[in-house]
């Protein structure tokens, strides 16, 4: 486990420990506020993040998202409860261990871009080793490869001002990888970029992540981005956590009334995956069949067409009645591969959004296949239009 919170508190206010009294540790928020002078920014807060998983914090404002990802790193100290990253007592570190693990586990990236306006794109992305004390070939090479992951090479000798917002937030984005550090956490770092910047970004994060596997902790008030990003969501209100799940539970099946707020308008298109709508097959034809068998199985069916699959379920393609008819007539004992007509299998993480480009109310249902080629079902066209269109994923 990468990170594991246990039972944190952070109390705004003069003597803060007094909330955790059993007189008041329970008391709603606004009441706790009026009667102690406090102000409860976390609340008995439980976490555990895996390594390598991206984790997204999300929920309106003033809902402890933010609080949270910075009293990881303990910017904000907290009022109780104990922080484990990487194994490590986070809580317990002393000042001078606390920088150690700060400059070279863990790598922040802001909302606001914070890049040295004097500085260029080289010494902005290497400006974290410089802090480590880092030599300065050493650095620069390091930053240098960051520019590239994020796809800045060319722009290292230019001054942020010559930046776009999208491309500034790649800077900051290189100047957290320049560290490679085992953790990423990322504090609503695409809220200020315009729309079709923003889902660029998030698309290059997905893509990003797929290649260097960092366990990244990413906070957000926008239910698409996080439903588009993370591996699993925690959803926060008032300072607690209300819900940690994957993307798919947090739609079908919402903790409160709160939660089922926030997904209500969320398009399961974007989440739902092929293996979510998927079924089996009406009819399914093995190759050993023969056309003979292979015929009176379509009629005995009344099917004009059916899958056909080996004898380890290994997709094939699709057989027609005609083509059928015709191997019957020309008098051959199998169904070759090459007989068939082949529809393009799609994968079974495949989100449903990315199949509307294939399918039509007409056409035929999609074949799901594993990585060896194993037909796992099928998605019929009306599932990814009803998806699409009026947010139902049944088919």
């Amino acid at each position: 486990m990468a990170v594991r919170a246990n039972g944190i508190w952070k109390v705004f206010g003069r003597n803060p420990e007094r909330v955790l009294e059993p007189k008041f540790r329970d008391l709603p928020k606004n009441e706790l506020q009026r009667k102690t002078g406090c102000v409860v920014g976390l609340r008995d807060v439980n976490l555990e993040v895996k390594t390598g998983e991206l984790f997204v914090l999300m929920g309106l404002s003033g809902s402890g998202k933010s609080t949270m990802i910075r009293t990881l790193l303990r910017l904000v100290e907290p009022t109780a409860g104990t922080l484990h990253v990487d194994g490590k007592d986070v809580s317990a570190m002393s000042h001078k261990e606390l920088l150690e693990f700060r400059r070279n586990l863990v790598s922040m990236v802001f909302q606001s871009y914070g890049l040295l306006p004097h500085y260029t794109v080289l010494e902005n992305a290497a400006y974290g080793l410089r802090l480590r004390g880092d030599e300065k070939e050493k650095r620069e090479a390091r930053a240098m490869e960051a520019l590239n992951m994020v796809g800045l090479a060319g722009w290292e000798n230019y001054y942020p001002t010559s930046l776009s917002g999208g491309m500034q937030q790649r800077v900051g984005l290189a100047r957290a990888l320049a560290k490679n550090p085992d953790i990423l956490l990322m504090d609503e770092p695409f809220s200020g970029l315009d729309p079709l910047i923003r889902r660029q970004m998030q698309d290059e994060l997905v893509d990003l992540q797929s290649d260097i596997g960092k366990t990244i902790i990413f906070v957000t008030h926008d239910l698409p981005e996080a439903l588009k990003l993370g591996d699993r969501i925690a959803i926060m209100r008032d300072g607690e956590v209300v819900q940690v799940a994957e993307p798919e539970e947090i739609l079908s099946n919402p903790h409160d009334e709160y939660v089922r707020a926030f997904t209500r308008d969320a398009s399961p298109a974007r989440v739902y995956t092929a293996s979510t709508v998927m079924e089996e097959p009406e009819m399914l034809l093995y190759r050993w069949q023969g056309p003979l068998t292979a015929r009176n199985e379509m009629e005995r069916q009344k099917r004009e067409w059916s899958f056909v699959v080996d004898r380890r379920r290994t997709y094939l393609g699709v057989a027609t009645r005609d083509v059928i008819e015709r191997l019957a007539k020309e008098k051959r004992t199998t169904v070759e591969k090459e007989d068939l007509m082949y529809l393009e299998p799609v994968r079974p993480d495949v989100v449903i959004e990315d199949l509307f480009g294939v399918v039509s109310s007409e056409s035929y249902p999609l074949p799901v296949t594993d990585d060896d080629g194993k037909l796992l079902g099928v998605v019929r066209p009306r599932a990814i239009l009803n998806a699409l269109s009026t947010g139902e994923a049944d088919a």
